[in-house]
């Protein structure tokens, strides 16, 4: 047998050259990512600091920025007709205080008498409450102690000055809410044609346009929907208030209306409201607690079905971080910041879902 040479052959690999990453961002859009993300956390965290600081002046130019976005469909109806801008906004802005003035007037005259009818309830009240005697005394006995320790402290301002105060620095933040607002209306649409010619891409110009009409849209559908179902709201708690034997159903409408505009917290603070009035007004104590389960029906129909079947189809916003809005900008600015807190929620996930790096923030805000 003769001898063979097998010859076996190895297949060679083709080398593939290993390239270190690129953490420069022009490959690797994390790490780019990841400092616009900071940046903009530090630029929110200053934001915030000098909203706190300087709320007097901030907050006005806030509100106004807002109803705008609420007034801009009248103001396209307006152009539309062929009505100059400067009149438009004029118009607007009378509605607005024509509105603001009138619903003041329809709930002064009640509630002044509301007012004086306090003092000859409050018997009727303790009466009622009397179970709650025992703990009211523990209470007052911790505060007169408490008093007690603090007796030397340096007296604060009374309350004539401190109402007088109060209104002046409301009638300047009103004021001042209403010539900026003036000022947007007029001038349309050129802080957007502003921001546009800033950007440098077509692409970016494009994409800042489209943002702009996002905001505006969804937002302004927002405050028109939650202003609706507000007054119809409205009407029905004094519809109610009225059948249940309450009275002043326009000042309880009112109540209502306003209140509404505070997620969560307005809903309880009516709650209580309509429970006092009714303990204050009704003999029966069945028939007492009935405006206070009237009004939480009427808002769990509307809280819980109508408003959200309107929304859902713009926007989804999470509770949980819905009531931290709420606690926070109450915080931060009183009643005025939590009226304004959803929408500034809702105008954050808009623009957070319009930029890519801030997408897994609007995704965290989603409902």
């Amino acid at each position: 047998m003769s001898d063979s040479i097998v010859k076996f052959e190895v297949p060679t690999t083709e080398t593939i050259p290993l390239e270190p990453p690129d953490l420069t961002g022009e490959k690797g859009p994390l790490t780019s990512d990841v400092k616009l993300l900071v940046l903009v956390c530090l630029l929110v965290i200053a934001l915030l600091v000098v909203a706190y600081f300087a709320a007097a002046v901030i907050l006005p130019i806030v509100m106004a920025f807002v109803l705008k976005l609420l007034l801009q469909p009248g103001m396209r109806a307006l152009d539309r007709l062929g009505v100059p801008r400067s009149l438009s906004a004029l118009l607007l802005i009378a509605a607005i205080f024509a509105v603001i003035v009138a619903v003041g007037a329809a709930i002064s005259g009640p509630a002044a008498s509301w007012a004086a009818k306090l003092p000859e309830g409050i018997d009727k009240l303790e009466e009622r409450l009397r179970f709650l005697s025992r703990p009211i005394q523990t209470l007052q006995t911790f505060l007169h102690q408490f008093d007690g320790d603090t007796s030397n402290a340096a007296v604060g301002p009374t309350t004539s000055e401190v109402l007088l105060k109060g209104t002046q620095h409301f009638a300047t933040g009103f004021f001042e809410m209403l010539l900026i607002l003036f000022f947007l209306l007029m001038s349309g649409d050129t802080f957007l044609r502003r921001m546009v010619e800033i950007v440098p891409s077509f692409k970016d110009k494009r994409r800042v346009v489209e943002l702009s009409q996002q905001v505006e849209e969804n937002v302004s559908a927002y405050l028109v929907t939650i202003t609706l179902m507000n007054a119809a709201v409205g009407i029905a708690t004094g519809v109610a208030m009225w059948a249940c034997g309450l009275g002043d159903p326009v000042l309880w409408g009112g109540v209502a209306f306003l209140l509404n505009y505070v997620p969560i917290m307005g809903p309880f603070a009516g709650i209580g409201i309509f429970l006092l009035a009714g303990l204050l007004t009704i003999d029966v104590l069945w028939q007492a607690l009935l405006p206070a389960g009237l009004y939480f029906l009427i808002h769990i129909v509307e809280g819980e079905a109508v408003t959200p079947i309107l929304l859902a189809r713009r926007f989804t916003l999470n509770p949980v971080l819905v009531i931290i809005s709420l606690i926070f900008w109450f915080w931060m600015w009183g009643v005025p910041g939590a009226v304004l807190a959803v929408p500034m929620l809702a105008i954050t996930k808009i623009v957070c879902d319009g930029i890519k790096p801030l997408n897994p923030l609007g995704h965290f805000l989603e409902g």
